[in-house]
């Protein structure tokens, strides 16, 4: 949006125009709401594996990570072994969580971070952030794979992955993403959704401010729409000129 020269008209102008947007605004609502209730229509596909993770507690199966709750959400972090820090896209979802989580907890959900890293470079990174929020490692187990987020070295040499639930055409190790689960009274553990590429952007409440602002996401039309974002603790003065290499969010 060009800030400069922009139309300035009377209040009642104002007004007219405001609600003619707000009437679009309200379209908008009933559709995410009737987005919503078909995706709590999805059917559920039962988890079969008996995945186990290391969390700073010691080893924790799937639905112990559910604690005393009915409902799980996962955010994938792309966070590989051997990686010096966490993606910055993924560190910017991972800022909004602990505000979030207190919430979603007397709403019967309980949240996870997970990633491949072994525990003890997840616990390293997650002090320099300051995170609180549970964070386990999957390192060593197929759950990354199996929930389409880490890839093999075989499937990144073809260039192509099976990615969003489609071919995607940028080969990486990690990509991140959301995945939900629940947990009947049989203790039985369902994957009801998972979203994926721009679908992450449900834990980015940062972009939800900016998009109410004159500049809005000031992303440009370059490929790597966040390649403004830095973790939390390395942003410059000023916004940094040289974009960063990589972005976790570059299509739909």
């Amino acid at each position: 949006m060009n800030t400069v020269n922009h139309p300035v008209v009377s209040k009642a102008q104002w007004i007219a125009q405001r609600k003619t947007l707000l009437a679009r605004e309200k379209e908008l609502t009933r559709l995410r709401d009737q987005i919503a209730r078909e995706r709590r229509a999805l059917p559920w596909e039962r988890v079969e594996a008996d995945y186990v993770f290391e969390a700073p507690e010691g080893r924790r199966t799937l639905a112990e990570l559910f604690g005393d709750r009915r409902q799980l959400l996962v955010q994938h972090f792309m966070l590989a072994p051997g990686w010096e820090q966490g993606c910055p896209s993924c560190s910017f979802m991972a800022d909004h969580a602990d505000g979030m989580n207190v919430h979603l907890a007397y709403r019967d959900v309980s949240f996870v971070a997970m990633s491949r890293a072994p525990l003890a470079e997840i616990e390293r990174f997650r002090r320099r952030m300051g995170w609180q929020f549970k964070w386990v490692s999957s390192h060593g187990t197929d759950f990354n794979h199996d929930f389409g987020v880490s890839f093999t070295p075989e499937e990144v040499a073809r260039g192509k992955l099976h990615y969003n639930y489609g071919e995607w055409p940028m080969a990486s190790e990690e990509w991140p993403g959301i995945s939900v689960f629940y947990k009947d009274d049989a203790g039985e553990i369902f994957h009801t959704y998972s979203t994926y590429g721009r679908g992450v952007e449900v834990m980015m409440g940062t972009y939800n401010m900016l998009d109410l602002t004159p500049k809005g996401r000031d992303e440009g039309d370059g490929p790597y729409k966040m390649d403004w974002v830095r973790h939390h603790d390395r942003y410059e003065p000023e916004p940094a000129a040289k974009p960063a290499a990589h972005s976790c969010c570059v299509h739909d």
